[in-house]
């Protein structure tokens, strides 16, 4: 049982960034939420109002104020803090707050990863807080569920890394595919670079481009191939590219998967073809955030931006041998703030689409 009351007190440090801008929205409006504190260094002392003129229009917003985050009265006015804070900083503030008794929920990379070592190979740099990472839990609802009811310390996933593993999980522990050979192309609206004044970000620099970056080791790899690996059971490389597209919002996934079995006739197309979608079903017909598509339906960014929902569709192709996965979320709300929430929700025992819909 949730030992959290109605409504549960709500922090952010570091809310003037994209992602806690939307933790801002979601929280003034989450039917069970107090938001008690907003800190940001560079705006304290202004109210949200000021700095998000869009909230004007709740009265919360005219009277709650920025402020400098301080671990110490955080943890005294609130009883869950949320970090939107980079990799590296996010950890210098969740072990006081953890210490005071605070429980924290933090969207860095400080807390995904269960080795210190394959942080500091893709971070560069050593992990602040080494001894917490046994105790994190990895924030995707649709497979830590439980987990996440019990923990103190939750690590909300990446936006790659959700758009790949939920439509990659069920397929692996079902052992539908091969833990081997496994390609995933992925675009990203520009937000989610966060927002920083840098040239590759400006406007003239986007628009009307498409660029790749990150090649051939991007930081989510470490996290994905992780969970994959946790999933099948054995170590897990994948090959990951993922684009920059002038978008605001939205991430659109294409993954290419080698199929267990083969499936050259039509008889083993229709075979393979259903246990594909009773193991989606299985997995996510009762998840209210999981969208799996039917008939000629594909993923669309267009219908998953300013929403919680992640949607899923897949192809065989007899032709190349290959199960190909589709996949397309608003990479600041389920790959994100809106996923935070959610993971609120189910430690709080709030409905889990409580502030969502």
């Amino acid at each position: 049982m949730s030992t959290f009351r109605s409504p549960v007190r709500v922090a952010i440090v570091g809310a003037s960034g994209y992602s806690g801008e939307e933790l801002v929205r979601l929280l003034l409006n989450h039917p069970h939420a107090d938001l008690v504190a907003v800190t940001s260094r560079q705006n304290a002392g202004q109210t949200v109002a000021q700095i998000f003129p869009k909230f004007a229009s709740h009265p919360k917003s005219r009277a709650l104020r920025f402020s400098e985050p301080d671990a110490a009265a955080l943890a005294r006015q609130a009883d869950v803090v949320f970090l939107a804070l980079p990799h590296g900083v996010a950890a210098e503030y969740a072990i006081p707050l953890l210490q005071a008794g605070a429980v924290v929920i933090d969207l860095s990379a400080d807390f995904r990863l269960k080795s210190a070592a394959v942080y500091r190979e893709f971070y560069a740099h050593d992990h602040p807080a080494p001894e917490l990472l046994a105790q994190s839990v990895y924030g995707l609802p649709e497979v830590y569920r439980a987990q996440i009811r019990g923990a103190r310390l939750i690590a909300s996933p990446g936006c790659y890394p959700t758009s790949i593993l939920l439509p990659t999980l069920p397929l692996l522990k079902a052992g539908i595919i091969r833990p081997t050979g496994i390609i995933a192309d992925s675009m990203s609206g520009v937000s989610g670079a966060g927002r920083k004044a840098e040239v590759d970000y400006l406007f003239c620099e986007c628009n009307e481009s498409v660029r790749a970056y990150g090649v051939p080791k991007h930081r989510h790899l470490s996290e994905i191939e992780e969970q994959l690996a946790i999933a099948a059971g054995v170590p897990v490389t994948i090959q990951f590219t993922p684009h920059l597209i002038p978008v605001n919002r939205g991430i659109h996934t294409t993954l290419y998967l080698a199929p267990t079995e083969n499936f050259s006739t039509a008889a083993e197309v229709a075979a393979l073809g259903q246990r594909i979608t009773d193991c989606y079903a299985a997995a996510y017909a009762q998840e209210p955030f999981v969208r799996v598509l039917e008939g000629k339906a594909l993923p669309d960014t267009k219908n998953v931006v300013g929403t919680n929902v992640v949607e899923i569709a897949w192809r065989l192709d007899p032709r190349t041998g290959r199960l190909i996965v589709l996949s397309a979320e608003d990479n600041i709300l389920k790959g994100a703030s809106g996923q935070a929430v959610q993971s609120l929700n189910v430690l709080a025992g709030f409905p889990e689409i409580a502030g969502l819909l």
